[in-house]
């Protein structure tokens, strides 16, 4: 991936740059680098999302979210399943935030 300039992005780009390389940082540690494997995705919620893998009750959620997620089901997550994830995450935040705000 190119590295650009993120100094003269638009914001929109630079969420965009930083998810492909937040991707990138994980992806790859075991062989496919356009991939997250089960112990990469494992390892990047316990990283990026940690207030959510240490809030569960349930040690297998992560396990059951890399399955729903893995659409072709070959035991990785692209890019796009990967994207999946964060507009759920993205959307579920939003959701909130509509809930919480006063109403006119």
């Amino acid at each position: 991936i190119p590295k650009i300039n993120s100094d003269i992005l638009p914001e929109t780009e630079r969420c965009i740059e930083s998810l492909l390389a937040v991707f990138q940082r994980y992806a790859g540690r075991e062989g496919d680098a356009c991939a997250l494997s089960k112990r990469e995705f494992r390892s990047f919620m316990d990283t990026e999302l940690a207030a959510f893998t240490k809030n569960q009750k349930d040690p297998g959620v992560v396990d059951r979210m890399m399955k729903k997620l893995d659409l072709n089901s070959d035991g990785q997550l692209d890019f796009q399943e990967f994207l999946n994830l964060i507009g759920g995450i993205a959307v579920a935040c939003h959701d909130s935030l509509i809930l919480k705000s006063p109403k006119p």
